[in-house]
């Protein structure tokens, strides 16, 4: 599922997101969803998120919505 929309994401769902300093590499982490950090409800690079892990990074891939 598409990780622009803030629809598509809720604090618990499982997400992959890439953090600021993989963005050339594309290194995704997989995480749960703590904290929503985009106030818009689309952004063309993915929502910002905080996982429970307090990793931060923009969503790219929803696992499971």
């Amino acid at each position: 599922m598409d990780g622009t929309q803030r629809k598509n994401i809720k604090p618990g769902t499982k997400v992959k997101i890439v953090q600021k300093q993989h963005q050339r590499t594309g290194q995704l982490t997989e995480g749960i969803v703590k904290d929503i950090l985009t106030n818009s409800l689309v952004h063309h690079r993915g929502i910002k998120v905080r996982l429970t892990d307090g990793t931060i990074g923009r969503v790219q891939e929803v696992v499971n919505p």
